[in-house]
């Protein structure tokens, strides 16, 4: 037993010996029924949770099947007390449906029991039909009040499948071009996302249509959400992240689909088109003109009759657009992202409202495939000294965190690594504008901040993807659909509180397949002795869970680069930072 790599914990935590020999046949397999959540050197503690057992259920998982990994690898066997709530939390999934008789939703559960229980529940009884109910099987819904339903039952443990259908919404000729239109290259979809496709339609069944899909960055989302669209051929509004991603969105249909440029339509400040596929911003449904006001453009929902709704970068669903969400159920749902994390907690309103995960990839597997790069992470922790030190001793802890990211001895760090990177298009990421002025000034680089317009904006991204510009320093506008192909280098100077999303982006920027060794860098520049420290921790969680290792190094300005552990070869091995 000694040589098994995990410990289960009666309160639902599993440890995992990092640096066990099995450790990384068994990564994978926890990460598909438990969450992540602490990974210091040599032991990470992952958490068995009823959103991760019903994600997996989802996804077809049995508790059979998860009771016999956590056996074949755990050191002192399973609790039976786990044992037994993994099941209970397991068989829950699908134990409550909505279907549809006619024109009525009726919630449906094979269990008398838990039937009358869920119809006793005060916060639920304004959503029943007040019309003749089979007291035994099904309760009548309100038409109108199908997600929060779903909602509501979610959060008193109750997940349910929805497999009331939907609306066919208005028909649209939607093709996948065989060659692409801008290179003439040959055009198909790679097996993955074949499959990611198939997983969401589910040969056109009632239970298909809604759900989440989570690929790597740099894995072709877009292109996914696109064969969704071929595969219904319906209406499609799609709702993404900033203006960049609408005009990426716009030049990929037109690139890889029979769509004309008549057909698709930008919704944002400068033209409001809605044709049947239209492209939008979260931004702009969220607006509104007092803090007090309606939201001017949520009408959009209703402006055509939508066949599919596409929510790129899903995790960052702002909270208003889940009421809307909740109002629009009987309209297909396709959610894109590369982390069910949300920052705000509200990951089971992705799964009630969206639909939960259909399909997952492993980014390693795509890695072994040459889908993605390789990429090697590197945590350098730089020391911190004089009056920045002074200061970050003397504030408050906010103020700490930006005294830490903007460390001036950074500067120096990211001119080293670009040196030695020379000739390979890199980019500097970082949080606060005035460090990045001060990057570009003396790095000579130029910087894009959110107050670039738009226009200068396209050339600079153009300029880099050509090899025009070997450097470009970019805040955190460039975390989320940004295009740039050819960076194959990432120095992160400073980031958010501990936002393993935000890793996760980052990374993406350096993920996609390189010309060659198809080799790439991630570098994280962190503080030395700073609370820094502990939120770059946490931000790299998510990437560890993925399979991605950390070298920690610290920087001596004094020494050689290689002198300092720092390497220009792409390797797998290497340490977690602890």
């Amino acid at each position: 037993m000694k040589d098994k790599p995990i410990i289960v914990q009666s309160d639902f935590t599993v440890l995992l010996e990092s640096k066990h020999p099995k450790a990384e046949d068994v990564r994978p397999l926890l990460s598909a029924f438990a969450d992540l959540k602490k990974s210091p050197d040599g032991l990470h503690t992952y958490r068995i949770t009823p959103l991760s057992l019903w994600n997996a259920a989802s996804s077809g998982a049995t508790a059979e099947e998860i009771v016999e990994t956590l056996n074949a690898y755990a050191k002192f066997g399973v609790p039976a007390a786990v044992v037994r709530d993994i099941t209970t939390y397991v068989n829950r999934y699908g134990l409550v449906r909505i279907e549809r008789e006619g024109k009525q939703l009726m919630l449906r559960c094979e269990d008398p029991e838990v039937l009358k229980s869920i119809s006793g529940y005060d916060s639920l009884r304004s959503y029943w039909e007040p019309s003749p109910m089979d007291h035994r099987h099904t309760i009548a819904v309100r038409l109108s009040e199908r997600g929060a339903v779903k909602q509501e039952l979610m959060r008193l443990g109750y997940p349910v499948v929805d497999v009331a259908g939907y609306q066919d919404g208005e028909p649209v000729g939607i093709a996948l071009r065989t060659t692409l239109r801008r290179s003439g290259k040959p055009f198909g979809l790679r097996d993955y996302q074949e499959e990611a496709v198939e997983a969401f339609y589910r040969g056109g069944a009632a239970a298909g249509g809604s759900g989440v899909l989570v690929l790597p960055c740099g894995a072709g989302k877009t292109v996914i959400g696109i064969g969704a669209m071929a595969k219904l051929g319906r209406a499609t509004l799609i709702l993404t992240t900033n203006a960049t991603s609408v005009r990426q969105w716009r030049e990929e249909l037109l690139d890889k689909t029979t769509l004309s440029e008549e057909e698709i339509g930008e919704y944002g400040a400068e033209r409001k088109e809605v044709r049947p596929v239209t492209i939008a911003t979260y931004q702009m449904l969220t607006h509104r003109k007092t803090k007090d006001a309606a939201f001017t453009h949520m009408k959009l929902f209703g402006e055509r009759s939508w066949g599919l709704i596409v929510y790129d970068e899903v995790h960052l669903l702002p909270a208003p657009v889940f009421r809307a969400t909740a109002d629009i159920q009987a309209t297909r749902r396709l959610g894109l992202t590369a982390t069910l994390v949300r920052e705000d907690g509200r990951e089971e309103d992705v799964f009630s409202l969206i639909g939960p995960k259909r399909y997952e990839v492993p980014w390693k597997r795509l890695e072994a495939q040459g889908w993605i790069a390789t990429v090697d992470c590197t945590e350098v922790r730089v020391p911190m000294s004089g009056e920045p030190l002074e200061a970050y001793r003397k504030s408050a802890a906010r103020e700490q965190h930006r005294i830490a990211g903007e460390n001036p001895a950074k500067l120096d760090v990211a001119r080293r690594l670009l040196e030695a990177h020379r000739g390979t298009p890199a980019l500097v990421i970082g949080q606060y504008l005035d460090q990045l002025a001060t990057l570009s000034r003396e790095l000579g680089a130029p910087v894009v901040t959110g107050e670039t317009p738009s226009a200068e904006r396209e050339r600079l991204y153009a300029a880099f993807r050509a090899g025009d510009i070997g450097v470009l320093i970019v805040s955190k506008v460039a975390n989320f659909a940004v295009d740039l192909p050819d960076a194959a280098v990432a120095i992160q100077v400073s980031g958010s509180f501990g936002s393993r999303q935000e890793e996760a982006q980052r990374l993406g920027r350096v993920l996609r397949p390189k010309e060659g060794d198809n080799a790439a860098h991630f570098y994280a520049l962190v503080s030395e002795g700073t609370k820094e420290l502990e939120f770059a921790m946490k931000r790299q969680m998510f990437l560890v869970e993925q399979g991605y290792r950390y070298r920690s190094v610290a920087w001596d300005a004094s020494q050689p680069f290689a002198a300092n552990g720092l390497r220009v070869t792409t390797t797998k091995e290497g340490e977690q930072a602890g």
